[in-house]
């Protein structure tokens, strides 16, 4: 996707989001959190900071794995989905990491919103 076309389907999806969870405007750390909160699979509950910050990081492994960065390596005792990184992510640049995670957000969402 280009640029202008990632950021109007990223708008379209915050407004989707937004009104669904009845909520302001998300931006992607609280879309990184949704899906980790998805992905977990464990439904809406408190979660600490450090679980927080650990439920994004399972959005980002689950989002690059779609590009082949990562795979599913199982899940601990507790539920929670661990990762293993197979090819390193390249150096992209600000622009590039934030049109990237925008159009991965979109792609998971879109799968989510039409199955």
């Amino acid at each position: 996707m280009k640029p202008a076309e990632v950021n109007f389907k990223w708008t379209e999806l915050q407004q989707r989001i937004a009104t669904d969870f009845d909520t302001d405007t998300p931006d992607i750390k609280v879309m990184l959190f949704l899906i980790g909160v998805q992905e977990l699979g464990q439904g809406p509950k408190k979660f600490s900071k450090r679980q927080k910050e650990e439920l994004m990081h399972i959005a980002n492994c689950r989002l690059f794995s779609k590009l082949g960065f990562y795979e599913l390596e199982g899940l601990d005792q507790d539920g929670w989905p661990h990762w293993k990184m197979i090819v390193p992510i390249p150096n992209y640049t600000l622009l590039e990491q934030e049109m990237l995670i925008k159009s991965l957000i979109i792609d998971y969402f879109d799968e989510i919103y039409n199955s």
